[in-house]
């Protein structure tokens, strides 16, 4: 018979030493910074954007400013569009350019640095996040499906992407080029814009069922519903970037899976190649253990180095505004089309959808 200290010893293995981090992690403080910031230039889009509609359907009689083309950023449909259309032709688009411009610097950070667009950038997944905490504050926690649901409604995402991709493949490039520059693809912009002016009841009940769902559920509708971050999310499988854990370091206090808001398994895995992990680095914050938790980037074969939260933050800042500048001094960031046609256009689309 064995003694009683060999049988616990083999029942429970010895607990790892913590080695505590000595570095002071800023990944939060930067990845909050960015977040501010682009909802605050968002704001001031849409502000600015809603003047433009203003003058344009009051004939210009009030006071006249400029439409501000990021804006465009809010149609990924069309961007897929564009994308498909440059792809074939070689050619930028003419209309909504800097649409297509955004679309690709986000599709770029994505392949790059994991859907790192929907935990930096992207203002609905900012006020996402920011609803679900303020969920946990009131409520004390926020109600965590059972795993059948979980798993099923996050297919309704990519059924959604399913559809939106298989319209655009099945339209050939001189069908594109045709809806780009139709009248209601000119002003697509407006019309979704009027869309959230001119609420009738039952998409005011529908938007204010997503709101409550999302202070109650993590991340419900980036989870669940939003077929931009499931497109974001495939691309990202192709990233040489990801989140790598050192076994012989981790003291498998289980803290890096409770910060997860993607709720991946990050203590029980070596690397996360998951398309669900938008590169927040809340696991990496968190994590107490030394040279244990890193956002890795592949630098040769089966090499890879730590990448920190500054370069990371300085690259997608690099990749975004060095394809607006690109855009701006090759002409290919404003649509070019005469004040009269955007008069009568945005005059008629406001009379369609709230006549």
């Amino acid at each position: 018979m064995l003694p009683a200290r060999t049988v616990n010893a083999i029942a429970e293995p010895e607990r790892k030493k913590l080695v505590r981090r000595a570095d002071r992690d800023n990944s939060q403080t930067l990845r909050r910074s960015a977040q501010l910031l682009m909802l605050t230039l968002n704001l001031w889009i849409g502000v600015q954007f809603y003047l433009w509609v203003r003058w344009a359907e009051t004939n210009g009689q009030r006071p006249e400013v400029s439409r501000p083309p990021g804006v465009e950023g809010w149609l990924p449909i069309e961007g897929l569009m564009q994308l498909k259309y440059f792809a074939v032709t070689h050619q930028v688009p003419r209309v909504h350019p800097a649409g297509f411009f955004l679309f690709v610097a986000f599709l770029t950070i994505s392949i790059i640095f994991r859907k790192s667009f929907c935990g930096w950038l992207c203002p609905v997944g900012t006020a996402s996040e920011y609803l679900w905490r303020l969920g946990r504050y009131t409520f004390r926690g926020n109600v965590k499906l059972p795993r059948w649901a979980d798993v099923g409604l996050r297919s309704l995402k990519y059924l959604l992407l399913a559809f939106f991709t298989y319209a655009v493949a099945s339209m050939s490039v001189a069908s594109i080029a045709e809806f780009l520059g139709s009248p209601y693809a000119l002003v697509v912009d407006v019309r979704m814009l009027n869309f959230f002016r001119y609420l009738d009841g039952l998409i005011g009940i529908l938007l204010l069922t997503l709101i409550a769902a999302s202070i109650v559920v993590q991340n419900f509708w980036c989870r669940y519903l939003c077929p931009y971050g499931a497109f974001l999310g495939l691309a990202s499988l192709l990233s040489p970037s990801r989140i790598t854990r050192q076994t012989s370091t981790c003291i498998d206090c289980g803290k890096c899976s409770k910060a997860c808001p993607s709720s991946l398994p990050v203590d029980r895995l070596v690397q996360i190649r998951s398309a669900e992990c938008i590169g927040c680095l809340e696991c990496v914050a968190v994590c107490p253990a030394k040279d244990t938790l890193a956002m890795s980037i592949a630098t040769g074969l089966r090499k890879r180095r730590p990448l920190p939260a500054w370069s990371m933050a300085a690259s997608i800042a690099v990749i975004v505004i060095g394809l607006i500048g690109y855009a701006r001094t090759t002409n290919h960031w404003n649509t070019d089309i005469p004040k009269q046609i955007y008069l009568q256009l945005v005059s008629q689309a406001g009379e369609q959808q709230h006549p």
